[in-house]
């Protein structure tokens, strides 16, 4: 077994952060499989190039046979699994994808990453790791006053994508206490940073602002959500792979519960800022309250107390730190953003807001 490991979708946003950082930070080599959705973008990883410690395969974790060719060629001591369809507005519009890939992608993944670890010496058998990387929305919804989110929280998916995620979770689950499977499992708050796709609400807004475009919040704008910097995610990641319990889950959280209005509010200063409008108003004047989606959480908060209690992590990022550096990558990166926008993009954009009713 060698010191390589091997990530699922290293490609997409929190995937190449994560890939990125590795590459950057340690000394061992990285085996990147992913499908090149239109998420999953190779440019993330330009700086990458020429890197022989970085491998990026286009594949499918669903296909059997690749997945196990690479394990038994490049023999990694980890996987680390991100590959996923991630965005609640898309598995509401087309939820067989996430069942494709969250629920049938996770299960083949687990049995080539089982076959594989049950090849290995016992020595490499102890040594090797699979983390599973999840979301907080497998928990369900919270009302305003009760206590966030901890592992010991019942599941109560309420999105397609949700229950994709819960599904695969408990597969994880199900491979650890049935073979002794090596596991790891986090579940993450709503994540922001560089390389987000602009369909998620951070990035959407920025480059909506930037553009003087309108800022289309779903309901009253009173939804929360406990923002994680992606970077923050990424460390909270490399400390459970290394030191976590197997056959732990481990919530990763960023303490930084905003609703939805108030984030955007604070994009509209910050791109004022950075950006102002000659002769014009806030930015603040372009946000518009549109026909919510349909069973849309209310609150998601992370109790992380667990990850600071036996791994010693915690969130080293404030959010208007993090949204501060987040908005101003996404004003100097303008290339990035004009090779992501593409039509399928602009397809999507229309299909999902053009119909929304401005209430």
């Amino acid at each position: 077994m060698n010191d390589a490991i091997l990530v699922t979708g290293g490609a997409g946003f929190i995937g190449s952060n994560f890939v990125l950082n590795w590459i950057g930070s340690t000394t061992s080599s990285a085996i990147n499989l992913d499908l090149m959705t239109y998420a999953g973008n190779p440019e993330n990883l330009s700086s990458l190039d020429g890197d022989r410690r970085h491998l990026l395969v286009r594949g499918d974790i669903c296909d059997a046979k690749l997945v196990g060719s690479l394990l038994r060629e490049h023999q990694p001591r980890a996987i680390v699994h991100f590959a996923a369809e991630s965005h609640v507005d898309r598995s509401i519009a087309s939820p067989g994808a996430f069942m494709q890939t969250n629920v049938q992608g996770t299960f083949a993944l687990l049995e080539q990453a089982k076959a594989y670890w049950s090849s290995l010496s016992q020595a490499d058998k102890e040594s090797f790791r699979f983390l599973h990387v999840s979301t907080d929305e497998v928990y369900g919804t919270l009302g305003p006053l009760d206590p966030p989110f901890s592992e010991a929280t019942a599941y109560a998916p309420n999105s397609p994508y949700a229950a994709s995620k819960a599904a695969s979770d408990h597969l994880v689950r199900a491979y650890h206490h049935t073979w002794g499977f090596p596991t790891l499992t986090t579940n993450c708050s709503n994540n922001y940073g560089p390389f987000q796709f602009p369909e998620k609400l951070i990035p959407l807004m920025i480059l909506n602002a930037l553009e003087s475009k309108a800022l289309p919040v779903y309901g009253d704008g009173m939804n929360v959500r406990d923002w994680l910097f992606v970077e923050d995610h990424c460390s909270a990641i490399r400390t459970v792979l290394e030191s976590g319990r197997v056959g732990e889950t481990y919530n990763i959280g960023g303490n930084s519960e905003r609703a939805n209005i108030d984030v955007v509010k604070t994009i509209c200063d910050l791109v004022d800022e950075m950006r102002p409008r000659a002769g014009k108003g806030s930015r603040r004047e372009l946000i518009t309250y549109v026909q919510d989606r349909p069973g849309h959480d209310r609150r998601y908060a992370i109790d992380a107390s667990k990850l600071l209690r036996e791994l010693g992590w915690k969130p080293s990022s404030e959010f208007e730190s993090g949204l501060r550096k987040t908005v101003r990558w996404y004003l100097d990166h303008a290339s990035w953003i004009e090779n992501v926008r593409t039509g399928a993009y602009l397809e999507w954009m229309n299909k999902n807001y053009s119909e929304r009713v401005a209430l």
